[in-house]
């Protein structure tokens, strides 16, 4: 599998919303539910993929997406999830977007 393989959107409302993966040949989706936390900020507030995506690499597309989407847009991510801020301790390169808690 491929990154390709893996459809990221985004679905964003007033307070907060979620970064969706999909596979087109795998049930459900994965996802990253976030909040809106000031107006440039959010918190990365729960990962869920479901065990029909795990290994796929769809968790680790989605925090991608979310930082591509946190530097084109200008906002910080507060990472309150624990699958988002074990890859935040393990890539300091993201550190521009980081935010503390």
């Amino acid at each position: 599998m491929t990154s390709s393989d893996i459809r990221v959107t985004k679905e964003d409302g007033a307070f907060g919303g979620r970064y969706v993966a999909r596979i087109a040949d795998r049930a459900g989706e994965a996802e990253i539910i976030y909040s809106r936390i000031a107006a440039d900020a959010i918190s990365a507030d729960h990962t869920l993929a479901p065990e029909s995506m795990r290994g796929s690499g769809a968790a680790m597309a989605l925090v991608e997406f979310m930082l591509a989407d946190a530097r084109a847009h200008g906002f910080g991510i507060v990472a309150r999830c624990p699958y988002v801020a074990a890859q935040f301790r393990k890539h300091p390169e993201w550190g521009d977007v980081m935010r503390a808690a």
